[in-house]
């Protein structure tokens, strides 16, 4: 595969790399956390999706009682104190969840989930305060930076969908060296545009280097985003943008 690096306007070759967790009968489950707010959501569009009632795995447990694909969801865990995730990382369930991503299970986190597993370690880098240190709630747009990842094979190279933000702390943040390993590797899977696909600086909510939305770890099993696209993949909604994200994911699932 030829991975085309809009930020930096270079082409690198990229390996095609699914680390998929393959198994006979799938499992879901949405790890929730005091503060979580968007568990219900997330967990209904997993049901959708699915057929199946994804588990709830409370933050105190230690078991992931089988689940094969761990999600967490956003919120304010612990009330965000000290700062977004660094209290939520201590729960006894993210050592299950760390163990289950070492072994290559599939884990993703969004927004105070992307957040969390950036604290546990299970991702690179940082989400600090945004530039206009303000929460900011609105649609973005957004364009993948990779498509050959369980969560971004079921779009386009050029492909743009909108997808709600909700963050104080979104602005993605790597030192030099692990920000340049993200980009030859192709660990950036979405990064903030416009409308027309564009990768500019008047896109870009939160000053997040390089535009980065989301990004995964070096084993491509372990996904984090800032945006949501839990809150639009429902017609009831009047967008379904983020069913492309969930149709990746399950599309790998070998039944």
């Amino acid at each position: 595969m030829v991975h085309e690096n809009s930020a930096a306007g270079e082409t690198t070759a990229v390996p095609t790399v699914f680390n998929v967790y393959l198994c006979n009968m799938m499992k879901c489950g949405v790890v929730i956390f005091p503060g979580s707010n968007c568990d219900h959501d997330l967990m209904d569009v997993l049901a959708n999706m699915t057929s199946e009632v994804p588990v709830a795995l409370w933050h105190k447990d230690t078991s992931l009682q089988g689940c094969t694909h761990v999600f967490l969801p956003g919120g304010f865990s612990y009330g965000d104190y000290l700062r977004s995730g660094a209290i939520a990382k201590l729960s006894p369930i993210m050592q299950a969840v760390s163990e289950h991503a070492a072994n290559g299970g599939f884990v993703m986190g969004i927004c105070n989930g992307f957040q969390i597993l950036c604290e546990s370690g299970l991702l690179p880098g940082a989400l600090l305060r945004n530039t206009n240190m303000k929460f900011t709630c609105k649609n973005v747009c957004l364009t993948p930076g990779n498509t050959e990842t369980q969560v971004t094979r079921s779009l386009e190279k050029t492909a743009v969908i909108t997808v709600p933000i909700a963050h104080g702390e979104g602005r993605f943040y790597a030192d030099e060296d692990t920000l340049a390993q993200l980009e030859k590797n192709g660990q950036v899977i979405f990064r903030y545009c416009d409308a027309s696909g564009s990768v500019n600086e008047e896109s870009n909510p939160n000053g997040s280097l390089n535009h980065i939305a989301g990004v995964c770890n070096a084993g491509f099993n372990v996904f984090g985003m800032m945006p949501h696209p839990e809150r639009c993949a429902s017609e009831a909604l009047s967008n379904t943008d983020g069913r492309a994200i969930f149709e990746s994911i399950f599309s790998l699932i070998a039944h």
